[in-house]
């Protein structure tokens, strides 16, 4: 098997050349994110200027460190371009989001671009979703109830930990984590889960990809989605 690591490192530059400099980014958040940002900040290094709108705390560290320039939608309304990893990339192009926690403002910021350019390694292409936990982003408040009723979906929710206490997302929410179902109707289920109270959003990003860079073991592929 190839190094993931540079298969990740190829993938971020090569979507590096859909920005161009002056833009408004959405800066995603993960491994390949930080390929993508490392490969803005070589550019910088020559004089080009970029303004990044971060989906993570982590993500706004690693854009500060290369010089791009941090903003926020009090200052800006629509993004450029947005792009960022996911977890597993279905044959019909619909996400599973939020491994990193993060799903809540990568869909903020996603929905806000004129292009939203999804970047992975072979391994996230899938054909059904599913086989990734996926992720819910719900209050605190009442948990427990949030949790039953998404159980009674058929799914297997199970509060994130981190070192044994309760992972806590930049928003101060919890994420109940899903494992295990096949999704055979993503809409669907996104839908359904929007309706229950407590739930704040979903790692399931319905019709949002204009692009999806795919580094594979020796080559890249870029497939344009067809809406």
């Amino acid at each position: 098997m190839a190094d993931l690591e540079m298969i990740k490192r190829k993938v971020g530059k090569e979507a590096s050349q859909f920005v161009e400099s002056g833009m408004t980014i959405g800066l995603g958040f993960g491994s390949t994110a930080y390929w993508l940002i490392q490969a803005l900040g070589e550019r910088v290094k020559n004089g080009e200027t970029f303004y990044g709108v971060p989906t993570s705390n982590q993500t706004a560290e690693w854009a500060k460190e290369v010089g791009i320039h941090l903003t926020d939608f009090a200052h800006v309304t629509t993004l450029d371009v947005a792009i960022d990893g996911a977890d597993e990339v279905d044959e019909n192009f619909q996400l599973i989001k939020g491994g990193g926690g993060a799903l809540l403002r990568e869909k903020i910021v996603a929905s806000a671009a004129k292009e939203f350019i999804v970047i992975v390694d072979y391994t996230k292409i899938v054909q059904k979703l599913g086989a990734f936990p996926l992720p819910i982003e719900i209050i605190p408040f009442g948990y427990e109830r949030t949790q039953k009723r998404i159980a009674k979906l058929g799914l297997h929710p199970t509060l994130r930990k981190e070192e044994e206490e309760v992972y806590l997302t930049d928003n101060g929410n919890y994420i109940l984590d899903c494992a295990g179902e096949v999704i055979e109707n993503p809409s669907e289920l996104s839908h359904t889960l929007h309706n229950i109270p407590g739930v704040v959003e979903s790692g399931l990003f319905i019709d949002m990809a204009a692009k999806v860079i795919v580094g594979k073991e020796d080559s890249i592929e870029i497939l344009d989605v067809k809406k």
